[in-house]
């Protein structure tokens, strides 16, 4: 499917996841059978009220902590990264969505490389063609693409370019394996450096979306999460949890070797997968969060936005009501991937604890 027809048809369909035993297999190969991949619960159902904000007062379990500056800069993001980071060692792999040819939105290239040049010389960033037909649909294509958005000072890997690979899951309705780019398995540590938005199908995409479709490869993975009878039929609570089981396969291969960063910054509703064609951001940029919980960070950004006052959140807020994106979240916390209580601490004032609403009650109105 052609990538603007991707784009109408699933605006349309969204509104009415350990190393060891990995099975490769070639990148061109059809998904014709998801037997193979499919959970051991018989004719699983989706959740329910993925369209339901749960407040934190309403939220039972432990807490994790998440780290926030508002400094959103190279400097910023430096800061981030060292509060989260002293888990990751070996071989690093950093994803990232490098983002459709010149989309406006993505987490600046510059950024990105004035930390690598300080604290990841030896990293990678990772990648995977998507399952569209756009800039980045085949190999070659998605490199032209890395070259003209900037991604040239460091090596980029195209995980499933040579191949995929099945990695299994554990707890899953719909999985108990995903196919993923087979090179994932050559790192020791893992950085889902994340640019948090609005999704025309998953609501928001947060860290959960960056790993669990991410790291799905174009052909046959992410053929595992969106299709069943057609190419984007899967959609609300049962596209949440599919993404979520993705990611889950992630988390079990890393083990404690995992963080998260989400860049609060131009938050369109729209995906970076729709590049120049995305909705104009009018949300106000917030900061930079950064956990080794990831269902905390996705949680204390969903926060972030729904304590803006109205007039600032509407629209992404309704994106992610609209799309049943909330789900993410709370099957998340249903597969035992991390908390969604958590103590929100401010770098910029000595990691003191602050609230939601004075991490958001300077926020300006968007401009470019």
């Amino acid at each position: 499917m052609k990538r603007r027809d991707f784009l109408k048809s699933a605006g349309l369909g969204a509104v009415g996841l350990m190393g060891a035993n990995i099975l490769t297999k070639t990148t061109n190969e059809p998904l014709t059978n998801t037997a193979a991949a499919a959970s051991n619960v018989a004719n699983p159902v989706p959740g329910t009220d993925g369209d339901k904000y749960i407040a934190p007062s309403e939220r039972t379990g432990k807490e994790s902590v998440v780290y926030f500056t508002r400094d959103l800069s190279p400097a910023g993001l430096v800061k981030i990264y060292d509060k989260i980071s002293t888990n990751l060692t070996g071989k690093i792999a950093v994803k990232l969505h490098t983002g459709e040819q010149h989309g406006p939105n993505i987490i600046p290239a510059p950024w990105v490389k004035e930390l690598f040049d300080q604290n990841l010389s030896n990293a990678t960033i990772v990648e995977t063609n998507t399952y569209y037909e756009g800039d980045r649909y085949t190999t070659e294509d998605h490199r032209k693409t890395l070259e003209v958005n900037g991604w040239t000072f460091s090596p980029v890997d195209i995980m499933d370019e040579d191949g995929t690979a099945m990695f299994p899951l554990t707890g899953g309705k719909w999985f108990t394996e995903m196919s993923m780019g087979k090179t994932l398995s050559n790192y020791d540590s893992f950085l889902a450096l994340t640019h948090f938005k609005g999704h025309m199908m998953g609501g928001f995409g947060g860290s959960n979306k960056n790993i669990g479709i991410g790291n799905a490869d174009g052909r046959i993975g992410k053929k595992m999460i969106h299709s069943s009878n057609s190419q984007w039929d899967i959609a609300e609570e049962e596209l949440m949890e599919r993404i979520s089981e993705s990611t889950k396969a992630t988390l079990e291969h890393f083990g404690d070797n995992i963080s998260y960063i989400n860049v609060m910054r131009n938050m369109s509703v729209s995906c970076d997968c729709e590049g120049v064609n995305a909705q104009p951001v009018v949300t106000p940029n917030v900061g930079i969060l950064g956990s080794t919980d990831i269902l905390a960070i996705d949680q204390a950004s969903v926060d972030l936005v729904f304590a803006m006052k109205e007039s600032d959140n509407h629209d992404l807020k309704e994106r992610m009501i609209s799309r049943h994106g909330l789900r993410q979240l709370s099957y998340m916390k249903e597969l035992g991937m991390g908390n969604d209580r958590y103590i929100l601490l401010d770098i910029d004032n000595n990691d003191a604890p602050i609230s939601l609403a004075d991490a958001v009650k300077d926020v300006k109105p968007f401009t470019k």
